[in-house]
């Protein structure tokens, strides 16, 4: 089931309902594909109509952040687990290892795809890997997408883990829906924090909300604009949609 959170339908359910129909997606090779939404991914819906479409559209979109899953108990007072990219990415991997289903990646640099390969044969040794992709960081030709969906499909891979960020992912995703027989996952930063390219936050802050501020202190630069306004932005939002679902409770 999906509710409305100020710009996105976002999924429901306990954690472990999730990874149950990723694996059933998977075994039978729906074409289908998974928003892993954070506040970032919202307020990007929330400004760009097309974007929102392209997002809402998805099969599952998840509550990847903290202040998405907190949002949803507030205002609909129903306990929501967190669904976290990095805590997916390893889950299903163990799930693909032992029953039998094969992963593709696709996404991130070649020396990225070469690291996840070394480390998935470390921690996941009988994993199935059907391929990697590292595409070029520019449009593809037709004749390039083509192939690529030719050699995704010809793998019989069961999940696809598209890691080219948001929202380039989402929307390559969208593209490849009935084109790419898979169960398709946008793991956008998580495959880096994986493999120990990149560190997470303690669980502390993963459990207070305070995830971005880790982030934040690792690259200030790059996300100091998106954070600020983003964060604040989503604070505003939220708050008036939250005294707006509390009005009409107080005057039914």
């Amino acid at each position: 089931m999906k509710k409305d959170l100020i710009s996105l339908k976002v999924s429901t359910g306990t954690y472990k309902d999730f990874l149950s129909i990723f694996r059933d997606y998977a075994t039978f090779r729906k074409s289908s594909y998974t928003c892993v939404a954070n506040v970032h991914m919202l307020i990007e819906a929330y400004n760009d109509d097309t974007f929102a479409s392209v997002v809402n559209n998805a099969d599952i979109i998840t509550p990847d952040g903290m202040p998405l899953a907190k949002g949803l108990e507030l205002i609909y007072g129903k306990k929501q687990d967190r669904v976290a990219g990095m805590d997916l990415l390893p889950d299903l991997l163990k799930i693909s290892e032992k029953q039998n289903l094969k992963v593709f990646f696709y996404g991130g640099t070649q020396e990225m795809l070469n690291q996840t390969k070394n480390y998935c044969k470390k921690e996941y040794p009988l994993l199935d890997i059907a391929g990697m992709i590292s595409p070029p960081f520019r449009s593809l030709t037709l004749e390039e997408e083509k192939g690529y969906i030719e050699r995704i499909n010809s793998s019989d891979a069961n999940f696809v883990f598209v890691a080219l960020g948001c929202p380039k992912q989402e929307k390559w995703m969208a593209a490849m829906k009935g084109k790419i027989n898979a169960c398709m996952i946008g793991i956008g930063g998580a495959l880096p924090v994986m493999i120990g390219m990149q560190k997470r936050a303690p669980k502390w802050m993963q459990t207070t909300s305070l995830e971005w501020l880790f982030r934040f202190a690792q690259e200030p630069k790059r996300l100091f604009k998106r954070y600020f306004y983003t964060n604040s932005l989503f604070l505003f939002l939220f708050t008036k949609e939250y005294l707006k679902t509390k009005l009409k409770i107080f005057n039914s």
